[in-house]
C-alpha cells in the first residue's frame, strides 16, 4: 500500500493548480513596509479574562506591538493582564479611560458576548482599530448595529474568526474551490469539551468584583459565582454551544462554500449534564442555498475527538481541525482495520492560528486594507449561530429571511 503524502501547505501549493491563490494569502501574512510600518502600535485591553490573556500572548509575538492598559471589572483578572502586558502598561476598571487616551491606536476587546457591542460601538467612534473575539454579537440586531457603524468609519476591525489566517484552513478553502470533492451536498460539523459547573476553582470575593458593571445591559441579578464564571452559558451573557463553538465551523463552511448565511435552521438541544441555562448536549442543522445541509453535534459532556468539519463530496470527502486537514477519495478501498481508504492529501497544523489573525490584524493597521476576518465575516458568522438559537427557543424550524434581514 502507498504511503499517505504528509507535507505543508507551501510544499503542496508549489505543485498544484492552486499555486497562485495560495502564495498570495502566505505573502499577506508578511510584515508591510508602506508608511507606519515601524511605529509601535500601542494597544489597550478592554475585558482581559483568560481568551484575552490569551490573544494577548499572540500580540506580544508580533514585532512593533506594546500593550499600554488594560481593563477589567474584576481585580485578579486585571493584575493577571497586567503582568502579561508588561512593565509600563496601566489598570483600570472603566474602559472608557482606555478609549480617552490618545496614545492608544488600537484595543484587544475580550469581555463577555453581552459587551461586545457597545466596547466596539464606542472603540470606533474613538477613533481606535480593534479586534473583537468571536462571536462579536449577543443578537443579530446588536451585529448589524455594528457592521453599520465600522463600515460608516475608517477603523480596521479583526473578529476572532482565526481559521481564515490559518494555513492549513485556507488550504481547505483552496481544495473546496477547486472542485476535487465533487459535489457536496452533506457537511457535518461537530464539538466535544468536557466542561463542568463544580470544578475546584478559587472562591470569588466580591470585594473584588464590580458585578454592576459585568452586568451591563443585563437585566438586574444577584451575584453568582457560576454565572460570573460560566457566563457563555447563560442566556443574559452569552448564547451556550451554538455561538461559542458552532460560530467557528459555520465561518469555515460559509465560506468554503459561498454561502453567507442559511435558509432554514432547527435546533433540539437539554441540560442533561449541568444545571445552566443554554442547552449543555445540542444537534442543529441548517439548510444552505445551493442544495446542501449542515449539522452540528456538540457536547460537554466528553471531549475525545474535541471538534471538526468533515465535507462530503461525491469525489472525495475533506475532513478537517484544527490539529490536521485530510482528503479522502471515493473509490478507494479502505486501510485495513478502518473504514477510510489512505488519504490522497494529509497535512498537520502548524501552530496555533490565532497567531495568524494576529499578524493580519497589525498588518491591516499598517497598509488600511480589510482584513481577512473583518466585521463582515464575523457577523454573518455570528448570525448564523443565532438563528440556530432563536430555533432552539421556538422549538420549532425557522427561516432566515434575507431581504427583511431577520427570521421569518
Amino acid at each position: 500500500m502507498e504511503k499517505r503524502t504528509e507535507l505543508t501547505r507551501r510544499e503542496f501549493l508549489k505543485d498544484t493548480a492552486f499555486a497562485g491563490a495560495g502564495a498570495a494569502m502566505l505573502s499577506g501574512l508578511a510584515p508591510s513596509h508602506v508608511l507606519g510600518a515601524n511605529d509601535t502600535i500601542r494597544v489597550g485591553v478592554l475585558g482581559s479574562g483568560h481568551r484575552a490573556r490569551s490573544v494577548m500572548e499572540k500580540f506580544k509575538m508580533v514585532p512593533g506591538v506594546e500593550f499600554v492598559a488594560v481593563c477589567d471589572v474584576y481585580a485578579p483578572a486585571r493584575a493577571a493582564a497586567l503582568e502579561v502586558a508588561g512593565p509600563g502598561a496601566q489598570a483600570f476598571s472603566n474602559y472608557h479611560e482606555i478609549l480617552d487616551r490618545k496614545d492608544i491606536d488600537a484595543v484587544l476587546i475580550g469581555s463577555p458576548d453581552h459587551w461586545h457591542k457597545q466596547m466596539l460601538v464606542d472603540s470606533v467612534n474613538a477613533g481606535k482599530d480593534a479586534y473583537v473575539e468571536k462571536p462579536i454579537m449577543h443578537s443579530i440586531e446588536e451585529g448589524m448595529e455594528m457592521v453599520r457603524v465600522v463600515d460608516g468609519s475608517k477603523c480596521i476591525v479583526q473578529t476572532g474568526t482565526q481559521q481564515r489566517n490559518w494555513s492549513h484552513w485556507k488550504l481547505g478553502k483552496d481544495i473546496v474551490a477547486s472542485g476535487r470533492l465533487g459535489k457536496i451536498t452533506m457537511i457535518h460539523t461537530y464539538w466535544y469539551q468536557k466542561y463542568t459547573s463544580k470544578q475546584d476553582l478559587p472562591k470569588i470575593d466580591p470585594a473584588d468584583l464590580d458585578w454592576k458593571s459585568f452586568l451591563g445591559s443585563a437585566p438586574d441579578q444577584p451575584f453568582t459565582e457560576d454565572k460570573f464564571r460560566r457566563w457563555r452559558w447563560y442566556w443574559d451573557f452569552g448564547g451556550g454551544m451554538l455561538t461559542d463553538l458552532l460560530t467557528h465551523w459555520i465561518d469555515v463552511i460559509q465560506w468554503y462554500m459561498d454561502q453567507p448565511a442559511p435558509k432554514t435552521a432547527t435546533t433540539v438541544g437539554g441540560l442533561y449534564a449541568n444545571d445552566w441555562q443554554c442547552p449543555d448536549t445540542v444537534t442543529a442543522t441548517y439548510e444552505y442555498p445551493g442544495d446542501f445541509m449542515v449539522t452540528f453535534t456538540g457536547s460537554i459532556n466528553s471531549s475525545v475527538d474535541d471538534g471538526g468539519v468533515m465535507f462530503c463530496g461525491s469525489d472525495a470527502t475533506l475532513k478537517i481541525d484544527r490539529s490536521h486537514l485530510a482528503v479522502y477519495p471515493e473509490g478507494l478501498s479502505p486501510v485495513p482495520g478502518t473504514l477510510t481508504p489512505e488519504p490522497e492529501l494529509y497535512m498537520r497544523a502548524e501552530h496555533d492560528g490565532t497567531l495568524d489573525n494576529v499578524i493580519n490584524f497589525v498588518d491591516c493597521m499598517r497598509t488600511r486594507k480589510s482584513p481577512n476576518a473583518n466585521i463582515h465575516v464575523g457577523f454573518e458568522a455570528a448570525r448564523a449561530s443565532w438563528i440556530g438559537n432563536i430555533a432552539l427557543k421556538r422549538g420549532m424550524k425557522v427561516a432566515w429571511d434575507p431581504t427583511k434581514g431577520r427570521v421569518a
